[in-house]
């Protein structure tokens, strides 16, 4: 394990979580995996942490018919604490472009952007859902970044409105719509004419 902490080319990583069998282990063991890369120094690449993220969570996230246990809660917490760049390119980017409702995925990302995410990285979050079609599976997502009321650069600003205002005709009987507009009201009223 201790080739972890060196470089290492995104085949040999992938190699090795393969040899490890770090997508099936189990969940408690993975927990304290989670625990080991990060203590690792110096801190893992951008790469190698994307690397990580997609062996480690993605089939366990992709599969999830029912909320997440406590020990991969724990798990994609602590990593998506320390890496949570890596982690929305590569995680929540599947979830959100996985076909179908996805409800507990979508649950887990509202929850990891609710209460793990750091500011930079929820504003990535924002960028990826509106670069989808809108869907009520996303609605919540862009709920729980409202939520968030974090300061948005004036150019992602706009393209959530602009969104906003080009998808209006699909959601006209949809609840979960006319909150997340009243959200953009309340919270960047100040900003949105």
């Amino acid at each position: 394990l201790s080739l972890m902490s060196h470089p290492l080319c995104h085949p040999q990583l992938e190699g090795l979580c393969s040899f490890l069998q770090l997508s099936t282990c189990p969940e408690p063991f993975l927990v304290r995996f989670c625990s080991w890369l990060l203590a690792l120094t110096p801190d893992l690449s951008y790469t190698s942490a994307a690397v990580l993220a997609e062996q480690l969570f993605l089939r366990r996230v992709l599969s999830l018919t029912q909320p997440p246990s406590r020990h991969l809660m724990a798990a994609l917490t602590s990593f998506c604490s320390k890496y949570s760049h890596p982690f929305c390119r590569v995680l929540v980017a599947a979830v959100l472009q996985e076909p179908g409702e996805g409800a507990e995925q979508t649950k887990l990302m509202c929850e990891l952007v609710e209460e793990c995410l750091e500011p930079h990285s929820v504003q990535l979050v924002l960028s990826q859902v509106l670069e989808l079609p809108l869907s009520e599976k996303l609605l919540p997502v862009l709920q729980a970044v409202l939520g968030r009321q974090e300061v948005l650069p004036p150019e992602l600003l706009d393209l959530l409105v602009l969104t906003l205002c080009q998808q209006a005709p699909a959601f006209t009987v949809s609840l979960s719509y006319a909150k997340l507009v009243t959200a953009v009201l309340t919270v960047y009223h100040s900003q949105v004419s």
